[in-house]
């Protein structure tokens, strides 16, 4: 069985920490990132996961599929440096 995945609470304003088990893989910012990361930890069907909303994948702190800018707004780009 695979470890847990988690998208944590969105960091301030946008982006969502993710985890595999323990490992701390990266910040998502959309869907697209967030199967990037996936991907590259080495979870087979990531696209399949994300899109179909697999009990897999737990999304705390905040609505599946929201990363900061609103549920939907996949593919938006990162903010600017602060």
């Amino acid at each position: 069985m695979a470890p847990q995945t988690v998208v944590r609470r969105p960091l301030g304003e946008v982006g969502r920490r993710v985890t595999v088990g323990e490992r701390i893989i990266g910040v998502a910012y959309s869907d697209r990132e967030l199967v990037e990361l996936l991907r590259r930890s080495g979870l087979e069907d990531a696209e399949f996961l994300v899109d179909g909303d697999s009990a897999l994948i737990e999304w705390r702190g905040g609505a599946a599929h929201d990363f900061g800018w609103g549920p939907g707004q996949a593919g938006t780009p990162r903010p600017p440096h602060r």
